[in-house]
Protein backbone atom coordinates (compact mmCIF):
# COMPACT_ATOMS: atom_id res chain seq x y z
CA UNK A 1 0.00 0.00 0.00
CA UNK A 2 1.19 3.53 -0.79
CA UNK A 3 -0.54 4.68 2.41
CA UNK A 4 -0.45 1.77 4.92
CA UNK A 5 -2.99 1.63 7.74
CA UNK A 6 -0.19 1.83 10.33
CA UNK A 7 3.59 1.73 10.24
CA UNK A 8 6.30 1.71 12.95
CA UNK A 9 8.14 5.03 13.23
CA UNK A 10 11.72 4.12 14.07
CA UNK A 11 14.86 6.12 13.37
CA UNK A 12 18.56 6.48 14.14
CA UNK A 13 18.03 6.76 17.91
CA UNK A 14 16.33 3.36 18.09
CA UNK A 15 19.01 1.79 15.88
CA UNK A 16 21.77 3.26 18.08
CA UNK A 17 20.01 2.02 21.22
CA UNK A 18 19.80 -1.53 19.82
CA UNK A 19 23.46 -1.40 18.76
CA UNK A 20 24.46 -0.32 22.26
CA UNK A 21 22.69 -3.34 23.78
CA UNK A 22 24.32 -5.69 21.28
CA UNK A 23 27.77 -4.25 21.95
CA UNK A 24 27.30 -4.48 25.70
CA UNK A 25 26.19 -8.11 25.34
CA UNK A 26 23.47 -8.24 28.01
CA UNK A 27 20.51 -9.16 25.81
CA UNK A 28 18.11 -10.03 28.61
CA UNK A 29 18.03 -10.48 32.37
CA UNK A 30 16.39 -13.08 34.60
CA UNK A 31 16.78 -10.81 37.63
CA UNK A 32 13.56 -10.10 39.51
CA UNK A 33 13.59 -6.43 38.49
CA UNK A 34 14.70 -7.11 34.92
CA UNK A 35 17.58 -5.59 32.99
CA UNK A 36 18.82 -2.00 32.98
CA UNK A 37 16.79 -0.95 29.93
CA UNK A 38 13.67 -2.70 31.20
CA UNK A 39 13.86 -0.82 34.49
CA UNK A 40 14.50 2.50 32.76
CA UNK A 41 11.55 1.99 30.41
CA UNK A 42 9.28 1.06 33.32
CA UNK A 43 10.14 4.32 35.11
CA UNK A 44 9.37 6.43 32.02
CA UNK A 45 6.14 4.52 31.31
CA UNK A 46 5.09 4.90 34.94
CA UNK A 47 5.58 8.67 34.73
CA UNK A 48 3.74 8.89 31.40
CA UNK A 49 0.67 6.94 32.55
CA UNK A 50 0.78 8.46 36.06
CA UNK A 51 0.75 4.98 37.52
CA UNK A 52 2.77 3.98 40.60
CA UNK A 53 4.16 0.84 38.99
CA UNK A 54 4.81 -0.53 35.51
CA UNK A 55 5.80 -4.12 34.79
CA UNK A 56 7.21 -4.64 31.30
CA UNK A 57 6.45 -7.93 29.50
CA UNK A 58 7.08 -9.42 26.07
CA UNK A 59 3.63 -8.80 24.51
CA UNK A 60 0.19 -7.37 25.12
CA UNK A 61 -1.14 -10.93 25.31
CA UNK A 62 1.43 -11.74 28.01
CA UNK A 63 0.27 -8.65 29.89
CA UNK A 64 -3.31 -9.97 29.91
CA UNK A 65 -2.21 -13.49 30.88
CA UNK A 66 -0.04 -12.19 33.72
CA UNK A 67 -2.85 -9.93 34.97
CA UNK A 68 -5.33 -12.82 35.04
CA UNK A 69 -2.82 -15.02 36.87
CA UNK A 70 -2.16 -12.22 39.36
CA UNK A 71 -5.90 -12.19 40.17
CA UNK A 72 -5.84 -16.00 40.60
CA UNK A 73 -8.29 -16.57 37.74
CA UNK A 74 -8.63 -20.30 37.23
CA UNK A 75 -10.71 -23.15 35.78
CA UNK A 76 -14.51 -22.71 36.00
CA UNK A 77 -14.19 -18.94 36.59
CA UNK A 78 -15.99 -16.63 34.18
CA UNK A 79 -14.39 -13.51 32.72
CA UNK A 80 -16.52 -10.95 30.89
CA UNK A 81 -15.20 -9.23 27.76
CA UNK A 82 -16.47 -7.76 24.49
CA UNK A 83 -16.54 -10.08 21.49
CA UNK A 84 -15.69 -7.14 19.25
CA UNK A 85 -11.95 -7.15 19.87
CA UNK A 86 -8.76 -8.89 18.86
CA UNK A 87 -8.82 -12.57 19.86
CA UNK A 88 -5.86 -12.20 22.26
CA UNK A 89 -8.21 -10.95 24.97
CA UNK A 90 -10.20 -14.20 24.89
CA UNK A 91 -7.12 -16.39 24.37
CA UNK A 92 -5.54 -15.01 27.53
CA UNK A 93 -8.66 -15.99 29.49
CA UNK A 94 -8.74 -19.51 28.04
CA UNK A 95 -5.03 -19.96 28.85
CA UNK A 96 -5.92 -19.81 32.56
CA UNK A 97 -8.67 -22.42 32.18
CA UNK A 98 -11.39 -19.80 32.69
CA UNK A 99 -14.43 -19.26 30.48
CA UNK A 100 -14.83 -16.11 28.36
CA UNK A 101 -18.32 -14.58 28.53
CA UNK A 102 -19.00 -12.28 25.59
CA UNK A 103 -20.67 -8.90 26.09
CA UNK A 104 -22.14 -6.66 23.39
CA UNK A 105 -20.78 -3.20 22.54
CA UNK A 106 -22.17 0.30 22.14
CA UNK A 107 -22.48 1.72 18.64
CA UNK A 108 -21.20 5.07 19.94
CA UNK A 109 -17.57 4.00 20.24
CA UNK A 110 -17.42 0.21 19.82
CA UNK A 111 -16.63 -0.50 23.49
CA UNK A 112 -18.36 -2.69 26.10
CA UNK A 113 -22.05 -2.03 26.74
CA UNK A 114 -22.51 -1.59 30.53
CA UNK A 115 -26.19 -2.61 30.33
CA UNK A 116 -25.38 -5.90 28.58
CA UNK A 117 -22.56 -6.43 31.07
CA UNK A 118 -25.08 -6.31 33.94
CA UNK A 119 -27.13 -9.07 32.30
CA UNK A 120 -24.13 -11.39 31.86
CA UNK A 121 -22.80 -11.33 35.44
CA UNK A 122 -23.24 -14.56 37.44
CA UNK A 123 -21.89 -16.02 40.69
CA UNK A 124 -19.00 -17.43 38.62
CA UNK A 125 -17.93 -14.01 37.30
CA UNK A 126 -14.42 -13.34 38.61
CA UNK A 127 -13.13 -10.54 36.37
CA UNK A 128 -14.23 -7.98 33.78
CA UNK A 129 -12.02 -6.96 30.85
CA UNK A 130 -13.30 -3.85 29.05
CA UNK A 131 -11.36 -3.09 25.86
CA UNK A 132 -10.53 0.52 24.96
CA UNK A 133 -10.94 -0.28 21.27
CA UNK A 134 -9.35 1.79 18.47
CA UNK A 135 -8.09 4.12 21.22
CA UNK A 136 -11.66 4.97 22.31
CA UNK A 137 -12.14 5.03 26.07
CA UNK A 138 -14.65 2.47 27.30
CA UNK A 139 -17.52 3.67 29.53
CA UNK A 140 -15.29 2.88 32.46
CA UNK A 141 -17.22 4.89 35.08
CA UNK A 142 -20.38 2.82 34.56
CA UNK A 143 -18.43 -0.43 34.25
CA UNK A 144 -16.56 0.35 37.49
CA UNK A 145 -19.84 0.96 39.34
CA UNK A 146 -21.17 -2.41 38.20
CA UNK A 147 -17.90 -4.14 39.12
CA UNK A 148 -17.87 -2.53 42.56
CA UNK A 149 -21.47 -3.58 43.25
CA UNK A 150 -20.60 -7.22 42.51
CA UNK A 151 -17.05 -7.08 43.97
CA UNK A 152 -15.47 -8.09 40.67
CA UNK A 153 -11.99 -6.81 39.73
CA UNK A 154 -11.39 -5.07 36.40
CA UNK A 155 -8.46 -5.63 34.05
CA UNK A 156 -8.39 -2.90 31.43
CA UNK A 157 -7.32 -4.02 27.98
CA UNK A 158 -5.59 -0.81 26.93
CA UNK A 159 -3.56 -2.49 24.18
CA UNK A 160 -4.83 0.00 21.59
CA UNK A 161 -5.27 3.04 23.82
CA UNK A 162 -1.87 4.10 25.14
CA UNK A 163 -2.15 7.87 25.53
CA UNK A 164 -5.96 8.00 25.60
CA UNK A 165 -7.44 9.71 28.66
CA UNK A 166 -10.76 10.47 30.32
CA UNK A 167 -10.91 13.48 32.64
CA UNK A 168 -7.11 13.58 32.46
CA UNK A 169 -6.72 9.98 33.66
CA UNK A 170 -5.04 7.42 31.41
CA UNK A 171 -6.78 4.30 30.21
CA UNK A 172 -5.39 1.32 32.08
CA UNK A 173 -5.23 3.27 35.36
CA UNK A 174 -8.92 3.32 36.35
CA UNK A 175 -8.73 -0.16 37.88
CA UNK A 176 -6.33 -2.50 39.65
CA UNK A 177 -4.56 -3.59 36.44
CA UNK A 178 -4.13 -2.14 32.95
CA UNK A 179 -2.57 -3.99 30.01
CA UNK A 180 -0.86 -2.41 26.99
CA UNK A 181 0.69 -3.64 23.73
CA UNK A 182 3.85 -2.40 22.03
CA UNK A 183 3.30 -4.30 18.78
CA UNK A 184 4.74 -2.60 15.65
CA UNK A 185 1.38 -1.24 14.46
CA UNK A 186 0.55 0.45 17.78
CA UNK A 187 1.07 4.16 18.53
CA UNK A 188 4.57 3.25 19.74
CA UNK A 189 6.49 0.00 19.57
CA UNK A 190 9.25 -2.10 21.05
CA UNK A 191 9.08 -4.64 18.19
CA UNK A 192 7.17 -7.10 20.35
CA UNK A 193 6.28 -6.11 23.88
CA UNK A 194 3.77 -4.85 26.37
CA UNK A 195 3.41 -3.67 29.93
CA UNK A 196 1.06 -3.66 32.91
CA UNK A 197 0.18 -0.71 35.13
CA UNK A 198 -0.90 -0.96 38.76
CA UNK A 199 -0.98 1.17 41.89
CA UNK A 200 -0.81 -1.91 44.11
CA UNK A 201 2.60 -2.80 45.54
CA UNK A 202 1.53 -6.38 46.24
CA UNK A 203 0.29 -6.77 42.66
CA UNK A 204 3.56 -5.43 41.35
CA UNK A 205 5.56 -7.92 43.43
CA UNK A 206 3.34 -10.76 42.26
CA UNK A 207 3.60 -9.72 38.61
CA UNK A 208 7.39 -9.51 38.81
CA UNK A 209 7.36 -13.17 39.85
CA UNK A 210 4.76 -14.22 37.27
CA UNK A 211 6.78 -12.75 34.38
CA UNK A 212 9.85 -14.73 35.51
CA UNK A 213 8.74 -18.30 36.25
CA UNK A 214 7.45 -17.38 39.71
CA UNK A 215 10.96 -16.67 40.95
CA UNK A 216 12.44 -13.92 43.14
CA UNK A 217 16.04 -15.03 43.64
CA UNK A 218 17.50 -17.77 41.48
CA UNK A 219 15.52 -21.01 41.32
CA UNK A 220 13.20 -20.26 44.22
CA UNK A 221 9.87 -20.54 42.35
CA UNK A 222 7.22 -19.33 44.79
CA UNK A 223 4.13 -19.13 42.54
CA UNK A 224 3.21 -20.26 39.04
CA UNK A 225 4.82 -18.11 36.38
CA UNK A 226 6.05 -18.19 32.81
CA UNK A 227 8.66 -16.41 30.71
CA UNK A 228 6.97 -13.06 30.03
CA UNK A 229 10.25 -11.10 30.24
CA UNK A 230 10.86 -8.18 27.89
CA UNK A 231 14.31 -8.49 26.24
CA UNK A 232 16.78 -5.64 26.65
CA UNK A 233 16.76 -4.88 22.91
CA UNK A 234 13.00 -4.39 22.96
CA UNK A 235 13.20 -2.28 26.12
CA UNK A 236 15.89 -0.09 24.55
CA UNK A 237 13.59 0.60 21.60
CA UNK A 238 10.61 1.25 23.89
CA UNK A 239 12.66 3.68 25.98
CA UNK A 240 13.26 5.87 22.91
CA UNK A 241 9.76 5.45 21.50
CA UNK A 242 7.92 6.53 24.64
CA UNK A 243 9.89 9.78 24.67
CA UNK A 244 8.64 10.41 21.13
CA UNK A 245 5.09 9.35 21.96
CA UNK A 246 3.67 12.85 22.70
CA UNK A 247 4.73 13.99 19.21
CA UNK A 248 3.26 10.85 17.64
CA UNK A 249 -0.05 11.45 19.43
CA UNK A 250 -0.11 15.15 18.47
CA UNK A 251 0.30 14.31 14.78
CA UNK A 252 -2.37 11.59 14.91
CA UNK A 253 -4.83 14.01 16.50
CA UNK A 254 -3.99 16.67 13.92
CA UNK A 255 -4.50 14.22 11.03
CA UNK A 256 -7.78 12.97 12.51
CA UNK A 257 -9.10 16.53 12.72
CA UNK A 258 -8.10 17.28 9.12
CA UNK A 259 -9.72 14.10 7.79
CA UNK A 260 -12.92 14.68 9.79
CA UNK A 261 -13.22 18.16 8.28
CA UNK A 262 -12.59 16.86 4.77
CA UNK A 263 -15.28 14.15 4.96
CA UNK A 264 -17.77 15.89 7.28
CA UNK A 265 -20.37 16.13 4.50
CA UNK A 266 -20.43 12.39 3.79
CA UNK A 267 -23.27 10.11 5.01
CA UNK A 268 -20.98 8.03 7.22
CA UNK A 269 -20.46 7.76 10.98
CA UNK A 270 -17.31 9.75 11.76
CA UNK A 271 -15.44 9.05 15.04
CA UNK A 272 -15.70 11.73 17.73
CA UNK A 273 -14.39 12.29 21.23
CA UNK A 274 -16.94 12.56 24.02
CA UNK A 275 -16.72 15.23 26.71
CA UNK A 276 -13.48 15.09 28.75
CA UNK A 277 -12.11 12.34 26.48
CA UNK A 278 -8.79 12.52 24.65
CA UNK A 279 -8.39 9.71 22.09
CA UNK A 280 -4.96 8.57 20.91
CA UNK A 281 -6.36 8.01 17.39
CA UNK A 282 -4.73 4.61 17.07
CA UNK A 283 -7.34 3.79 14.44
CA UNK A 284 -9.58 6.34 12.73
CA UNK A 285 -12.68 4.20 12.31
CA UNK A 286 -15.83 5.16 10.42
CA UNK A 287 -19.06 3.22 9.98
CA UNK A 288 -20.14 2.92 6.37
CA UNK A 289 -22.61 1.13 4.12
CA UNK A 290 -21.17 -1.19 1.46
CA UNK A 291 -18.02 -1.35 3.58
CA UNK A 292 -16.36 -4.21 1.71
CA UNK A 293 -16.85 -2.61 -1.70
CA UNK A 294 -15.50 0.73 -0.49
CA UNK A 295 -12.53 -0.93 1.26
CA UNK A 296 -11.52 -2.92 -1.83
CA UNK A 297 -11.71 0.16 -4.06
CA UNK A 298 -9.66 2.23 -1.61
CA UNK A 299 -7.08 -0.57 -1.43
CA UNK A 300 -6.91 -0.64 -5.23
CA UNK A 301 -5.99 3.05 -5.06
CA UNK A 302 -3.13 2.28 -2.67
CA UNK A 303 -4.98 3.40 0.46
CA UNK A 304 -4.52 0.90 3.28
CA UNK A 305 -8.07 1.03 4.63
CA UNK A 306 -8.80 -2.03 6.78
CA UNK A 307 -11.64 -3.54 8.75
CA UNK A 308 -11.10 -4.55 12.40
CA UNK A 309 -12.88 -6.90 13.15
CA UNK A 310 -14.98 -8.52 10.42
CA UNK A 311 -15.31 -11.72 12.44
CA UNK A 312 -16.13 -11.11 16.13
CA UNK A 313 -14.44 -13.52 18.54
CA UNK A 314 -17.66 -15.44 19.29
CA UNK A 315 -18.01 -16.27 15.58
CA UNK A 316 -14.48 -17.59 15.02
CA UNK A 317 -14.25 -21.41 14.62
CA UNK A 318 -12.59 -21.95 18.01
CA UNK A 319 -15.02 -19.82 20.04
CA UNK A 320 -18.17 -20.31 17.97
CA UNK A 321 -21.18 -19.61 20.17
CA UNK A 322 -24.84 -19.04 19.29
CA UNK A 323 -25.42 -15.78 21.13
CA UNK A 324 -27.08 -12.58 20.02
CA UNK A 325 -24.79 -9.55 20.06
CA UNK A 326 -26.62 -7.23 17.68
CA UNK A 327 -24.35 -4.18 17.94
CA UNK A 328 -21.29 -6.39 17.58
CA UNK A 329 -22.70 -7.90 14.39
CA UNK A 330 -23.57 -4.42 13.08
CA UNK A 331 -20.07 -3.10 13.75
CA UNK A 332 -18.42 -6.14 12.15
CA UNK A 333 -20.34 -5.39 8.94
CA UNK A 334 -19.83 -1.61 8.86
CA UNK A 335 -16.52 -0.45 10.40
CA UNK A 336 -13.66 0.77 8.26
CA UNK A 337 -10.36 2.11 9.58
CA UNK A 338 -8.49 4.73 7.56
CA UNK A 339 -4.77 5.67 7.79
CA UNK A 340 -3.96 8.78 9.85
CA UNK A 341 -0.62 7.82 11.43
CA UNK A 342 2.17 10.44 11.63
CA UNK A 343 3.62 9.52 8.23
CA UNK A 344 0.32 10.33 6.50
CA UNK A 345 0.69 13.78 4.91
CA UNK A 346 -2.00 16.41 4.31
CA UNK A 347 -1.76 15.53 0.63
CA UNK A 348 -2.42 11.88 1.51
CA UNK A 349 -5.45 12.89 3.59
CA UNK A 350 -6.82 14.94 0.72
CA UNK A 351 -6.32 11.97 -1.61
CA UNK A 352 -8.14 9.68 0.84
CA UNK A 353 -11.02 12.15 1.23
CA UNK A 354 -11.32 12.60 -2.55
CA UNK A 355 -11.60 8.86 -3.08
CA UNK A 356 -14.09 8.43 -0.24
CA UNK A 357 -16.30 11.14 -1.75
CA UNK A 358 -16.23 9.41 -5.12
CA UNK A 359 -17.16 6.06 -3.55
CA UNK A 360 -19.77 6.99 -0.93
Amino acid sequence: MKIPINIPLVGKEEIDAVSAVLKEGTLTSSANLGGKNVQEFEKIASAFTKSKFVIAVNSGTSALQAALLALDIKKADEVLLPSFSFVATANAIVSTGAKPVFVDILKENYTMDPNDLKKKITKKSKAIIPVHLYGNVAYIDQISEIAKKHTIPIIEDAAQSLGSTLKGKHTGTFSILGCYSLYPTKVMTSGEGGFITTNSKSMREKLLMIRNHGMVNGYDTKIFGLNFRLPEISAAIAKIQIKKLPKFLFQRKKNAKILSELISDLPIKIPTERKNEQVNWYLYTVAIKNRNTVMIKLNNKGIGAASYYTTPIHKTPFYRKKILLSNTDWAAAHVLSIPIHPKVSVKNLQFIAKNLKELV
